[in-house]
């Protein structure tokens, strides 16, 4: 059933992304780029470019109070132009050598082109941001403009805190939940300016942005502790000193970390491996409540979803806030 699930959500944001994935590959396919190998670096990014969450979440807000995406497909590029930019520089700073099998722009062009066509666009998503937000209302254009700031502004505070973190060896959980409610103001951007653009009420804009807020949350935690299911992305970020928390956090325990640092030594993890670190991670007391806390932020969501007015709309996110938990 979990299964079923999992497809369904992938299914329904992959059709809300796909004009607004195919406006953002265009627009970057017209820049020109005179350098080579940036040129090739490019080319490589938009024919592996999938990330169907950002542009689909704002698909399903602007749905969600009653607006036609099709009607602010630009907008919509934007923000996935803005998510690419962030994705390639989280690969700079986790020095994510590849991810789903495939090299990152990092991996395959180094640390120049990284860095350079992040910036190619985060300077086109904003610019196709603003150009976009003059049709709204001068109070709307503002908030647009005020609001992508700050919530970007948080994701970026989130990656600085990290980093200090890992540097400094500090690993909690208070510090890491304030780490991840940071970095889902990238969600919360998209579901806020998703209700905005489609020119929502003051009250549904709020709730969809809390909505935003809670799944981005729950998203990073689902997909940190997959990490330790996932044997290839295990031996990736051990190979850079990289564990994912929830596994950290369960070595806290002096038994379980002796035990895992005599399978994290080994050449190669095999999958019996791998199942032991799974075990250790969610049978340890910190993970345990990261699981309960994961559980108490779903409940909250469906529960500020049934006041969206879209029946549609409302199943489809509380299918995704149910999802979360699923399988772990």
């Amino acid at each position: 059933m979990s299964h079923q699930i999992g497809k369904k959500v992938v299914s329904d944001l992959k059709r809300r992304s796909k004009k607004g994935l195919n406006f953002a590959k265009k627009t970057m396919k017209n820049e020109k780029i005179l350098y080579p190998k940036l040129r090739h670096a490019l080319k490589y990014y938009l024919n592996n470019w999938n990330d169907f969450t950002h542009a689909g979440l704002f698909s399903a807000a602007c749905d969600a109070v009653g607006g036609n995406s099709d009607k602010i497909v630009a907008a919509q590029a934007s923000i996935a132009l803005l998510a690419a930019a962030f994705d390639i520089q989280d690969d700079v700073i986790d020095q994510s050598l590849v991810k789903q099998k495939k090299p990152t722009v990092f991996g395959k062009y180094g640390l120049e082109m990284a860095v350079l066509l992040g910036n190619a666009f985060l300077i086109k998503g904003f610019k196709l941001f603003a150009d976009t937000a003059k049709n709204l209302s001068d109070e709307n254009r503002q908030n647009a403009l005020d609001s992508i700031q700050d919530l970007l502004f948080q994701v970026g505070n989130a990656h600085a805190m990290e980093v200090g973190m890992k540097e400094k060896k500090k690993f909690t959980p208070k510090n890491y939940l304030r780490i991840t409610e940071l970095k889902g103001a990238s969600v919360e951007a998209d579901m806020y300016l998703g209700a905005l653009f489609a020119g929502g009420k003051e009250k549904e804009i709020k709730i969809l942005a809390k909505i935003g807020r809670i799944l981005g949350i729950l998203a990073i935690l689902r997909d940190d502790l997959i990490d330790v299911f996932d044997i290839e992305e295990l031996n990736s970020r051990l190979s850079v000193g990289d564990l994912p928390l929830p596994l950290i956090f369960a070595m806290q325990n002096l038994e379980i970390k002796k035990r895992a640092e005599k399978i994290i030594a080994k050449p190669n993890m095999n999958d019996q491996d791998v199942d032991k670190l799974v075990d250790m991670t969610l049978e340890s007391k910190p993970v345990v409540l990261l699981k309960e806390k994961m559980s108490e932020l779903i409940n909250k969501g469906l529960k500020l979803a049934e006041e969206l007015q879209d029946s549609d709309t409302r199943k489809n996110i509380q299918l995704v806030l149910s999802f979360m938990l699923e399988d772990l």
